[in-house]
């Protein structure tokens, strides 16, 4: 494949959506990819309308079916490399389907879908086209978030006992959905979101933190999904503890009805010889807590291996990630485009007819998206059954 930037189209992502703009400024981070086209609503009328008013100039077209079949007809170098779904749960599994059955890989928001049925069968296709497939669990994209899976699965901290991995929100505390505002309305709505709100929007993300930094899975697990927020039809607060596969425990909670709080996304990872501590907050530092030792705190760009608990030999390259100095601070736009960057890497191989290590290493991957679902899906029948210890599906 030639170095041009690759194509990308979105599905998605028009009449005020929030999460497509720090996507598509991600995406241009690099001069390495850009956005070409777009189907970004599914009113056809109002979506070309959309794309004509777009930033800059975008191929815009009436549905997803319709840039899909378009692209068949393309030159090479103007075919979409990628598409990136950034529209309600719902409508995830439909477009993500039909694009990797057309030979375009997929970036999708999370969760993956509605779904274990629907996520099962992404993951199968995906595995009988070879064809990469993101799903966009942002935070670890963060360096520190990179920083902390190698000190944890390195045994640094000693064995794991102990997890707690949470996001809380505030946004949701009063029943913000009936005033028609597009954000809370799709969310709360078990057609549009899936089995459980609160649980299905930020508790995967809690959830994806605990796996990516210790490498450990939920195996049985006891759920209480709670709603306060009177006359609101999904969850908006969730409460999940959990046996883990080493024989560890951990709580893995979300809320969005606690006043003040914003996206405080944090894990404490607790072991034998030390504790971890992250917030996504403060995405620029990572604290390690040792025994008759003062804490340790990492900052991205001035970590020092060999210090006297990281190893000299940290891998190369973890250490070649940050793109700039440490005092100019990473944030979420630059854990975005760390995804997307890690993203096009594999693309590109693919592309060129090469082996790609697709593995969750640097992004969550299709089945990672289907353990995200088999958790929820899981949540909802111990919840329901008054938080009943409940095995998890075996890994498809």
């Amino acid at each position: 494949m030639s170095n041009r930037p690759l194509n990308v189209g979105l599905v998605g992502g028009g009449k005020g959506a929030f999460i497509v703009h720090p996507h598509q400024r991600a995406i241009h981070f690099d001069g390495t990819r850009r956005v070409v086209a777009g189907a970004l609503f599914p009113d056809p009328r109002i979506a070309r309308a959309e794309a004509a008013q777009w930033p800059y100039p975008l191929k815009g077209y009436g549905s997803y079916d319709e840039m899909i079949a378009a692209n068949a007809q393309l030159p090479e170098a103007e075919k979409l490399d990628y598409i990136l779904i950034v529209t309600p749960n719902f409508v995830h599994f439909d477009p993500a389907m039909k694009a990797m059955k057309a030979g375009i890989a997929v970036f999708c928001e999370k969760p993956l879908c509605l779904n274990l049925k629907e996520a099962a069968a992404l993951v199968k296709t995906a595995r009988q086209l070879n064809i990469p497939f993101c799903v966009a669990h942002t935070y670890v994209g963060h360096w520190t978030s990179r920083l902390s899976r190698y000190i944890v699965r390195s045994g640094l901290l000693g064995e794991v006992r102990w997890v707690d991995s949470s996001y809380l929100q505030g946004w949701l505390a009063t029943r913000l959905e009936a005033t028609g505002q597009q954000q809370a309305s799709w969310r709360v709505d078990p057609k549009r979101a899936g089995g459980s709100g609160c649980g299905g929007d930020i508790g995967t993300h809690a959830l994806m933190q605990l796996r990516y930094v210790t490498g450990l899975e939920v195996t049985a697990l006891s759920a209480q999904l709670e709603t306060f927020v009177q006359g609101r039809q999904l969850d908006d607060h969730f409460t999940i503890y959990c046996q883990l596969s080493n024989g560890g425990k951990a709580l893995v909670r979300a809320s969005q009805i606690c006043i003040g709080y914003k996206n405080d996304l944090g894990i404490v990872v607790a072991g034998t010889k030390g504790t971890l501590c992250w917030r996504q907050e403060e995405p620029e530092s990572v604290t390690i807590k040792l025994p008759g030792q003062p804490d340790r705190v990492y900052w991205r760009g001035a970590v020092t291996p060999g210090d006297g608990f990281l190893p000299k030999n940290v891998p190369a390259d973890l250490m070649a990630e940050p793109t700039i100095p440490s005092g100019h601070p990473e944030a979420f736009h630059d854990a975005f485009a760390r995804l997307h960057r890690c993203f096009e890497a594999d693309v590109r191989k693919w592309k060129a007819g090469k082996a790609f290590k697709c593995d969750g290493a640097k992004y969550a991957n299709v089945e990672d998206g289907w353990t995200g679902i088999a958790f929820i899906e899981t949540c909802v029948k111990s919840s329901k059954k008054k938080g009943a210890w409940t095995p998890m599906p075996k890994a498809i």
